[in-house]
């Protein structure tokens, strides 16, 4: 599965990315002011490419998810890499359900919530 992201400032947002969010860079390809940086996520599965031609997108106007089995490991890794995270709240599910969450955004304002698997 691939995710296409629209984004304003390319170098931003495939730093942010590749930086702070730990993602492999596995193409960067362009023409002109058109550009596109392909992602795969730590760890292999669906894969995410950052695009400059923004068709019917728009940015900063997505919410995706990102789950992990140690929720406090992943929330002191992104901040220790200079991601502006929420603190870590309970129960997403509502009261009683113990799961545990945060999240955060990227340079154009997309949410990323991380949960706790």
């Amino acid at each position: 599965m691939m995710v296409m992201m629209a984004v304003t400032d390319m170098e931003k947002a495939k730093t942010f990315y590749a930086e702070q969010l730990g993602f492999q860079v596995t193409t960067d390809y362009g023409q002109g002011d058109q550009r596109w940086v392909g992602l795969s996520l730590p760890g292999g599965g669906a894969s995410l490419t950052l695009s400059t031609l923004h068709g019917n997108m728009k940015p900063g106007s997505m919410r995706l998810y990102l789950s992990t089995s140690d929720i406090e490991a992943a929330h002191n890794e992104f901040k220790a890499k200079g991601a502006r995270v929420n603190d870590v709240k309970d129960d997403l599910y509502g009261p009683g359900s113990g799961v545990k969450w945060f999240d955060l955004r990227d340079p154009d304002g997309n949410v990323w919530q991380v949960v706790q698997s």
